[in-house]
């Protein structure tokens, strides 16, 4: 099973800048996509089913605003949307796909940076959320969870960790929920294969020599509980994949 999770920040601006191209050259089994600001009826999705990829949107209410989808070559056994969790499934925040005894959970998490309403809700959020997850690992102990969590966990996962201290995204608060999620049980499947720094996920686009120099932040994550670590075969990151201002993370499994 190969995972690829990306951020592509509104599915028809990638469509634009060569995404379908890209998945031509099977790139993984399943690709889970967060922030795709549109509803599957406003898409061309047959460009997907032309691919062999079956398609499963959970989109917001709100148009042109967050949103999740999932393409996959493997027909999941079941599907569900959201987690019933009012705020994050009327934004399109939570899909899940089961494959055999195996969950998958593509997340949007929310960011903070718009201010500190929205910071506050990021708090909501990540305590549900883990809470949520806590529940459901013991109904499901093999878990994946994938996605762009808006939080660099560690001074390594970020370019700038002394400028960037209280920047939504690199607060001491969400960091400490990043190790308490990962001290649960969670594995950071690319930290498994890659201990080396500057490796990033995501650039401001505020400046574009920002992604040319490599000033980035990894916030992008493919996690999986315990009982899957022996089941790990390889961890990637793809910046040179350029359709949005994040790029495809990557896991590969065996059965």
């Amino acid at each position: 099973m190969r995972i690829i999770s990306y951020n592509v920040n509104g599915i028809r601006a990638a469509i634009n800048k060569g995404f379908i191209e890209w998945l031509k050259t099977d790139p993984a089994d399943i690709i889970c996509i967060q922030e795709t600001k549109a509803v599957k009826d406003n898409v061309n999705y047959k460009l997907f089913n032309d691919l062999q990829y079956e398609d499963y949107w959970f989109s917001a209410q709100k148009k042109g605003y967050s949103g999740v989808a999932v393409f996959s070559k493997i027909k999941p056994d079941n599907v569900e949307y959201g987690t019933g969790h009012k705020i994050s499934d009327d934004e399109g925040r939570v899909i899940q796909l089961d494959f055999g005894d195996v969950r998958l959970i593509n997340a949007y998490f929310p960011s903070g940076t718009s201010g500190d309403e929205r910071q506050g809700y990021k708090y909501v959020w990540l305590d549900e959320f883990y809470t949520y997850l806590d529940k459901l690992k013991k109904k499901y102990p093999r878990l994946i969870v994938c996605g762009d969590y808006n939080i660099a966990h560690k001074e390594i996962d970020i370019h700038d960790p002394k400028g960037n201290k209280k920047s939504s995204g690199f607060l001491p608060e969400e960091r400490e929920w990043m190790s308490k999620f990962l001290d649960s049980g969670w594995v950071d499947t690319f930290r498994e294969f890659h201990a080396e720094p500057h490796r990033y996920s995501w650039w401001s686009q505020r400046f574009p020599s920002v992604r040319l120099n490599n000033k980035g932040w990894r916030i992008d994550y493919i996690n999986v509980t315990a009982p899957l670590k022996k089941n790990l075969v390889a961890a990637e990151i793809y910046p040179d994949v350029k359709h949005s201002d994040h790029c495809p993370v990557y896991l590969e499994l065996k059965p």
